[in-house]
C-alpha cells in the first residue's frame, strides 16, 4: 500500500525545514520507505476532504490503505512501531525512547510554539515586550534541563532513536531565535540530527517543492 502524506503546497518558512511534514519525511526517510506527498493550499485545508482526515485543517496527515492519521507524534510512532530502525529492540529502551517523542511534543516544543505566537501574533501589543522575556526565559529553563540531561552523549538514550527524531525537530524551531546558540551542547546535538542522510534527504525533497521557479527570489 502507497503510503501518502501532506505538506503545504507553499510552506510559510519557504522550505527551511521547519514544518511539521518534515519530521514525518525524516521518518519514512529513516525507515526505507517510499512515499507519496499531496500539497494542500491553507484553503484545501479548511476544505470538508482535508478536515475528514485532520478535523484541526493543518498538515501532515499519513494516509495508509484505510489508515488516516494526523499528528506528528502519532505518525512517527506508527512508522516507528511499524518499521525497523527508530526504536530499540529491548522493550525498556523502546519506552525511552517514546518517552522522548512525547517529552519533546510535550514539555519542550509548547514554550517554544509560544515564542512565535509572542514575537509574531502579538508582536504588536503594548505589553508584548514585557511578555516576551518571560517566554524566553521558560524556554531556557527547559532547554538547561534537556542539557544537563544530555550532558556529553550523542543521542539522549544510547542510539539514535525515534525520540530524538522529534526532539531535534521541536529544536530546529528555535534555530531563528538565537537561543538555540546559548546551549552548545543542544546546538551541536541539532547538528548531528541534520547530518544524517535520511534527515538531508527528508529537507531536500521539501525544500524543491517551495524552490521558487526559475531562480528567482
Amino acid at each position: 500500500m502507497t503510503i501518502t502524506i501532506t505538506a503545504f503546497e507553499k510552506s510559510p518558512d519557504r522550505g527551511q525545514g521547519l514544518a511539521r511534514d518534515t519530521r514525518v519525511r525524516w521518518a519514512l526517510e529513516e525507515a526505507g520507505q517510499p512515499y507519496e506527498v499531496r500539497l494542500v493550499s491553507f484553503h484545501a485545508m479548511k476544505e470538508p476532504a482535508h478536515l475528514a482526515i485532520h478535523p484541526f485543517g493543518q498538515i501532515p496527515t499519513y494516509e495508509e490503505g484505510d489508515l488516516a492519521l494526523f499528528e506528528t507524534g502519532a505518525i512517527v510512532l506508527h512508522i516507528a512501531e511499524h518499521h525497523a530502525g527508530l526504536l530499540p529492540d529491548d522493550a525498556n529502551a523502546r519506552a525511552r525512547a517514546i518517552s522522548w517523542m512525547f517529552a519533546a511534543v510535550n514539555t519542550v516544543e509548547p514554550p517554544i510554539l509560544d515564542l512565535v505566537t509572542a514575537k509574531i501574533l502579538e508582536g504588536d501589543k503594548p505589553w508584548s515586550m514585557e511578555r516576551l522575556p518571560l517566554v524566553q526565559d521558560r524556554i531556557r529553563h527547559r532547554l538547561r534541563q534537556l542539557a544537563s540531561r544530555l550532558g556529553g552523549a550523542d543521542w539522549l538514550d544510547g542510539l539514535f532513536s525515534a525520540g530524538d527524531l522529534m526532539m531535534v525537530h521541536v529544536l530546529l524551531r528555535l534555530r531563528p531565535s538565537g537561543i538555540l546558540d546559548e546551549f552548545p551542547a543542544l546546538a551541536a546535538y541539532v547538528a548531528r540530527g541534520e547530518a544524517r542522510p535520511a534527515y538531508k534527504r527528508a529537507f531536500a525533497d521539501q525544500l524543491a517543492v517551495n524552490k521558487p521557479a526559475h531562480g528567482g527570489r
